[in-house]
């Protein structure tokens, strides 16, 4: 997988993501934080390519790229994460990178153990989606998944299903957590920008929960949505 930027491949290398090889461009010393960068570069065993930077701008995935890639191996995560008193984050056919990236940032901001991504689910590790997360992508378990087995995982560990829907039990009631107060394991579902969450999994859910919301608005994104949703499920 590609990562780009000074910020991405920082946290990446930070989070002890695993480096096949980097390629760097005189760009790089003239970006914030690049210098720094370069050098702690230089000081690893990881193979190195100089390249001017209309080459390395052919190369990258941005249209201003900052002088630097990286390739990793993808990280994996499996289903055997999901026991008793996790709390995670099920994407279910968030197709948007922006808000599969928003999402898993969110998730380690608030604290969660992994994050369970649908089928459908804009790619994880897709070079849109890790910037999107601020490189924060590397910081959590992502557990790519079909949803029959995700289901069957979580309601085998006995981890509450909350959907994430209009006209659900408001968020911020307090007897969110099936009963079990603050801190309790939980798995909240949020669905694709469109459909919202597919029926199967509604009908599999503990309960569906929602945002009051006081203006005019009818809805938020998905990505801000999940947020304000972990914030209010996470916090003490």
């Amino acid at each position: 997988m590609l990562v780009e930027g000074v910020r991405a491949v920082t946290e990446a290398l930070d989070a002890g993501a695993s480096a096949r090889f980097a390629v760097t461009s005189p760009r790089l010393q003239q970006t914030g934080g690049g210098s720094a960068l370069s050098i702690r570069l230089a000081a690893t065993d990881l193979e190195l390519h100089t390249v001017d930077d209309a080459e390395l701008s052919a190369l990258a995935d941005t249209e201003r790229p900052q002088g630097i890639l990286l390739v990793f191996d993808e990280p994996t995560a499996s289903l055997d994460l999901v026991e008793a008193g996790v709390r995670l984050l099920v994407l279910d056919g968030v197709q948007d990178p922006g808000n599969t990236g928003t999402l898993l940032r969110a998730s380690v901001a608030f604290g969660l153990d992994a994050v369970i991504a649908l089928e459908g689910t804009a790619d994880p590790w897709a070079p849109k989606t890790v910037r999107a997360s601020a490189g924060m992508a590397f910081r959590i378990p992502v557990i790519q998944a079909r949803f029959p087995d995700a289901v069957a995982a979580l309601q085998h560990a006995g981890v509450p299903l909350h959907v994430a829907a209009t006209g659900g039990e408001p968020v911020a009631a307090g007897e969110l957590v099936a009963g079990a107060g603050r801190g309790a394991g939980f798995a909240l579902i949020v669905g694709n920008e469109g459909a919202g969450v597919r029926d199967e999994l509604r009908d599999a859910a503990t309960s569906t929960v929602s945002i009051p919301m006081r203006g005019p608005a009818e809805s938020l994104n998905v990505g801000m949505a999940g947020s304000v949703l972990l914030y209010e499920m996470t916090k003490e």
